[in-house]
């Protein structure tokens, strides 16, 4: 992407805003689905996650302090909405999160833009035993393969803390996957 400040800069002023933000959708869209999609699980939520994702950018581009890189705020914003979905899902179900989690898991299979095995199954249920915390980071560096100084900054946590939490995921997740 070209120079940051100049693209945000593009996004903020009225002239450019929306020859920018087509730019932003662009480059944006299919990174920002995948993440998602490693969180919520489900194709069509997936893709309203997205929406609200790119309308909550848009709306909030003008408190964008500039702190962070404009791809970590957006990830945020992504993580943030994907969570928040999962939780309004789960609570409108009567069910916890993480009883919700494993109903969209047992869907996969049926969903056509699925396209792994019954080892991916396998692990996605190992993934969803784990805390959201570890689920999250556990995502991050292993299907996005994010950094950990990236991660920090999208989760607001320690290099350390993601390097614990990342550590316990595998060791947790290579237990599930050697027993079940």
């Amino acid at each position: 992407m070209q120079d940051e400040k100049e693209f945000i800069d593009q996004l903020l002023h009225p002239h450019t805003q929306n020859q920018a933000f087509e730019k932003l959708i662009k480059d944006f869209q299919r990174p920002l689905y995948s993440h998602i999609r490693t969180i919520v699980l489900n194709h069509d939520d997936t893709n309203d996650v997205l929406q609200n994702v790119f309308i909550k950018v848009f709306q909030n581009l003008k408190n964008f302090k500039r702190e962070s890189k404009l791809f970590s705020w957006v990830y945020r914003i992504a993580t943030n909405e994907s969570i928040t979905y999962i939780n309004q899902k789960a609570r409108k179900n009567k069910i916890s999160s993480q009883e919700y989690a494993q109903k969209e898991i047992d869907n996969l299979t049926a969903d056509t833009y699925f396209d792994g095995d019954a080892v991916q199954i396998k692990l996605q249920k190992a993934i969803a035993l784990l805390p959201e915390k570890q689920q999250l980071v556990f995502k991050m560096k292993y299907f996005q393969e994010l950094k950990y100084e990236e991660i920090s900054t999208i989760l607001g946590t320690t290099v350390g803390g993601l390097k614990a939490s990342y550590f316990h995921a595998v060791k947790k997740i290579e237990d599930y996957m050697n027993i079940n």
